[in-house]
């Protein structure tokens, strides 16, 4: 094994001793733990052929408090280090690296900086600047970082109101604001009154502003400390080069011994018995307190560090609370209690723990809640769990444990994270990842009454439980920022003249500290690549269309570890406009019901038992040629090993043609379920929300995307759920609706194939869609138009959010200047990354405190710029206002372009998954985009000049002159700022 040879030469190195060795089938890979004598750093190397390398430094950081200060200082370390003392080194790499995956995160007992490069001298590079950012920090010597990154007291002028800001302050400001999170943080609290799960390492916006500087250094000098890291190193690489270097140039500067920090994370002793607790979150008035309370019960299980049980409770989750008619699930749905059920199996801490909630329940429904819970849970434990729901929940989890298919991020990173579940608790870091013998374990004992005992055991006969309510408040955002404002007003009055003019005096210094610029000479000493170690020619795609039956299919053949990708599309413009959002509908319901041979609960069964799983979307796709025509298509997928084509096939015909839409009691579950997955959605993404809605008003494909998945269709789900649960008359209509839209999508001449094999898989696909097709119904081939009405309604939808999120959008499509048409180019890609990591990056996140910033400036002509937990409005919109004037005088040397280049070309070139891939090809495919397309671009990129950027100005003028703006955000400042608005109202109801 060559990976066993790279790892030969480990053992010579005289800097470190060999804890163990393994080779690890289930990962393909030579697998090393290690310990740096000298320093005491920990090591894990995972040595295979991937050259998607990672690399992460960890450290056990136990929060003392609810300051958020382990999350201050992961933001803080990487802007500005020892070697590398330019202000924010981080965004330096994410403008010119190659990196596949760049970033940090705090957890509730560990900070992690992890990278991933495909190239060898990038990946280097990032190893170099993220060690020197953590372990030598500008922190020291500049506390402005501390002040930028957490919190500050801001005052512009003595005549002033007194505001706190900072960029950790928002950002968790805005994750305070939603329900699900509040009851998530308390639950730990609840459950681990005397560890540090009880604090919040993220940070309370309430307790942020207790932290001080001293406390905040104190804490570095602790806890950063190498005898207190986990270092990971992942994928195809000499592992001796890399740890004699990490030895020579960080750890061996370093001495065990002074390493003063106790990190150890002491266990919760388990309860004497039940506990319960309340706490409330904000709703705004016309939401009301009716149906909105949180009831849940939750209890700890075991440790981490137990494999079986880490697994075991994965499946449990997937088979009492997350398959369709789950038993506790069902029971809870049918006793009128929530209107959607939640919860599951938490690790990833210590003690790791279970929790059944229900969302949209009622104060005086706790007695029963527990009773129908309890009740449920020993009726399973003495009379046995479905045995098929039970193989079904340990096949999906096996698929997807083999299958490693983590999207855009690299596999080698989720190992990374997944062995810090054991190895942070004195654990082996390959505990979880040798799950095959668990998978094996668990099969056995699924027949012998392992999991019911399980039930027994930890979730009944259990003293060690929290039941929580959740419980809304009217305007108690808007109550907490009065007394907010309130105590900033005392502490001002309380403050001499010279205070506040010392208080003015350090707002100042700050903000002139944030627009000060780095050295040329500092920032050259960010190592990058050139130009040259790119690349000119991109990856092709790599499609067939072929036709089979009649059928179109995309053929996207390439190695895929034995499974087969299946996607059948289905036009939407089989469909009237008035009628799309029940297209939107039939993808939640299609799967959720009985069919002809199956009840819905043994449908779930029957997929996992077969395959990955089976799924449904409403996809759009525009068209490059056209400008505001797209492809609408209602999506269902199928992932399937080869030889189970013939039933994805059969069992996607079985549930788009066979499935019973009239048992109205299940329908209006699904209805309830699905308003509330399309709110907690919406909530964790408002940005996305805010920049479709905004584009809805003048581009096609967006107010085809509001119809079936964005604003316009939650409007449409609280419209229709009202409406099911109040007027008896109205089920029959709805079920028409469904039926008639399905009628009309699914047949024999409305389809296009998607297939990702390699030949042997595709083999099999003729037969089996010749099958497929024959089942559908035959079609009228009406087709329906789109239209829609444009218009800029310039909406703010208010809520309880602490934070606003501004989207401001626009189309250059077929517009021109001075006689010359605006034409996408890939400059434009260039431009995102401008404006990501300097422009907006600087004015709203730097200076404004925003938490995020993003834009873009597509193929199809059109453009956004969006803030997220954003403390500000109408300065944000005037920050966007500026970028034209910021481009027709934008100056750059050679250097620096470079520098964006290549931080272009990463975005460009993320490795795909075989999924993706296909995924690539389709929608190329339907959007006309041609390898000629993607090369031009490409050397659009490469060849970026300071003129062309200049150029672009007139093409962010016209997005802007379009003048379409969104916001969502805190109902009293959406008041305050009406002047920016249309429309006023609330987002939801």
């Amino acid at each position: 094994m060559a990976d066993e040879r790279k790892l030969e030469a480990v053992k010579g190195l005289a800097a470190y001793r060999v804890a163990g060795e393994k080779f690890m089938e289930e990962m393909d890979s030579s697998a090393m733990v290690l310990e740096h004598i000298k320093s005491g750093a920990r090591l894990f190397l995972m040595s295979n052929d991937d050259d998607n390398k990672v690399f992460c430094i960890g450290f056990r950081t136990p929060p003392e408090d609810s300051t958020g200060l382990p999350h201050i200082l992961e933001h803080s370390v990487l802007e500005g280090s020892e070697k590398f003392p330019v202000k924010d080194p981080f965004v330096e790499l994410v403008k010119g690296s190659l990196n596949t995956f760049l970033n940090a995160m705090t957890y509730p007992d560990k900070t992690v900086y992890p990278v991933a490069s495909c190239n060898e001298k990038d990946f280097q590079n990032l190893m170099d600047v993220y060690l020197d950012g953590v372990l030598h920090p500008a922190i020291y010597r500049e506390p402005k970082i501390f002040l930028q990154e957490g919190w500050h007291y801001e005052m512009q002028s003595p005549e002033d109101d007194l505001t706190i800001n900072g960029v950790v302050y928002n950002e968790m400001k805005g994750a305070f604001s939603s329900p699900e999170s509040v009851l998530d943080r308390f639950t730990r609290n609840v459950l681990f009154p005397d560890t540090i799960y009880a604090n919040e390492s993220g940070g309370d916006p309430a307790v942020i502003p207790n932290l001080t500087y001293g406390q905040f250094i104190e804490f570095h000098r602790n806890y950063y400390h190498p005898a207190n890291s986990y270092i990971y190193l992942y994928g195809d690489m000499d592992m001796a080069q890399k740890l004699t270097w990490l030895d020579e140039e960080y750890l061996g500067r370093y001495d065990r011994k002074d390493c003063h920090a106790d990190s150890s994370i002491p266990m919760q002793k388990a309860f004497d018995g039940p506990v319960e607790r309340e706490i409330t979150y904000s709703v705004t008035e016309e939401e009301g307190t009716a149906d909105r309370t949180y009831l849940s019960v939750n209890t700890v299980v075991g440790t981490d560090l137990d494999p079986e049980l880490y697994v075991a409770f994965q499946i449990l989750e997937y088979t009492l609370i997350n398959a369709p008619g789950a038993p506790l699930k069902q029971a809870l749905i049918d006793a009128g209690i929530g209107q959607d059920i939640l919860g599951g199996y938490d690790s990833g801490i210590l003690q790791p723990y279970f929790s059944v909630i229900a969302k949209n329940a009622n104060p005086e429904q706790k007695g029963e809640f527990l009773a129908v819970v309890k009740g449920t849970l020993r009726r399973l434990a003495d009379q046995g769990i479905d045995k098929r729901s039970l193989l079904a929940g340990l096949n999906y989890y096996e698929f997807r444990y083999r299958e490693a298919d983590y999207g855009s991020a690299p596999k080698g990173l989720m190992y990374g994270l997944w062995s810090m579940d054991s190895w942070l608790y004195d654990g082996d870091p390959m505990l979880h990842l040798e799950y095959q013998k668990t998978f094996d374990f668990l099969k056995k004992a699924a027949g012998e009454g392992y999991f019911e005992q399980l039930i027994l055991k930890y979730l009944l006969d259990n003293p060690h439980e929290a039941v929580i309510m959740v419980s809304p408040r009217i305007n108690q955002t808007a109550e907490e920022d009065r007394k907010l404002a309130e105590r900033l007003a005392a502490h001002k009055a309380s403050l001499g003249r010279e205070e506040i003019e010392e208080l003015v005096a350090r707002t100042k210094a700050l903000k002139a500290y944030q627009e000060e610029t780095s050295s040329q000479e500092d920032l050259e000493k960010i190592p990058m690549l050139t130009r040259e170690d790119i690349d000119r020619e991109g990856a092709k795609l790599s499609y067939e269309l072929k036709m089979e039956d009649g059928v179109r299919v995309i053929h996207s053949s390439m190695f895929t570890s034995g499974i087969g990708y299946l996607k059948v599309l289905f036009d939407t413009d089989r469909v009237p406009v008035e009628d799309l959002s029940y297209v939107g509908l039939l993808k939640s319901v299609l799967g959720y019901v009985d069919t002809e041979h199956y009840s819905y609960s043994d449908l779930s069964s029957e997929i996992y038992l077969n395959s990955g799983g089976v799924n449904f979307a409403v996809s759009s796709y525009p068209d490059m040629a056209n400008p505001g025509r797209f492809t609408g298509a209602f999506v269902a997928s199928a992932k399937v090993l080869y030889e189970k084509l013939d039933f994805a096939f059969s069992i996607l015909t079985e549930i788009l043609t066979r499935s019973n839409l009239d048992n109205e009691k299940r329908l209006g579950e699904i209805l309830d379920e699905t308003r509330s997955r399309a709110r907690m959605k919406m909530e964790d993404s408002s940005h996305a929300a805010a920049v479709g809605r905004a584009s809805s008003y003048y581009s096609a494909t967006s107010a085809f995307n509001d119809i079936i998945g964005g604003i316009g269709y939650y409007q449409f789900l609280e419209y229709v759920s009202r409406r099911y649960s109040e007027e008896p008359q109205y089920r029959k209509e709805l079920i028409g609706k469904l039926k008639s839209t399905a009628r009309q999508l699914f047949t024999k001449d409305n389809i296009l194939v998607a297939y990702t094999a390699d030949e042997e898989g595709y083999g099999r696909l003729p037969v089996e869609l010749q099958t497929f097709k024959a089942g559908l119904l035959e079609g009228s081939g009406k087709k329906h138009a789109f239209t829609f009405e444009a218009g800029n309604r310039n909406e703010g939808y208010k809520t309880a959010s602490q934070v606003n999120y501004v989207a401001r959008c626009g189309s250059f499509a077929g517009k021109d200047v001075n006689g010359r048409s605006l034409e996408y180019t890939g400059a434009l890609r260039v431009l995102k990354v401008i404006m990501n990591y300097e422009y907006l990056w600087m004015n709203l996140r730097v200076k404004g405190g925003a938490y995020g910033c993003m834009s873009s400036f597509g193929r199809s002509g059109e453009g956004y710029m969006v803030s997220y937990r954003d403390p500000n409005m109408a300065k944000t919109n005037e920050i966007y206002e500026g970028i034209p004037d910021y481009l027709r005088s934008f100056t750059i040397d050679e250097r620096d372009m470079t520098k964006y280049v290549i931080g272009t070309i990463s975005d460009v070139d993320t490795p795909l998954t075989p999924s993706l891939k296909g995924s690539r090809n389709l929608s190329a495919y339907l959007s006309g985009v041609t390898d000629e397309m993607i090369q031009r671009e490409r050397e659009e990129i490469l060849d970026v000049t300071q003129e062309d950027i200049r150029n672009l100005a007139d093409i962010v003028q016209a997005v802007l002159d379009t003048g379409a703006l969104c916001v969502i955000g805190n109902d009293e400042q959406i008041k305050a700022d009406r002047a920016m608005f249309g429309e006023i109202k609330n987002l939801y109801h």
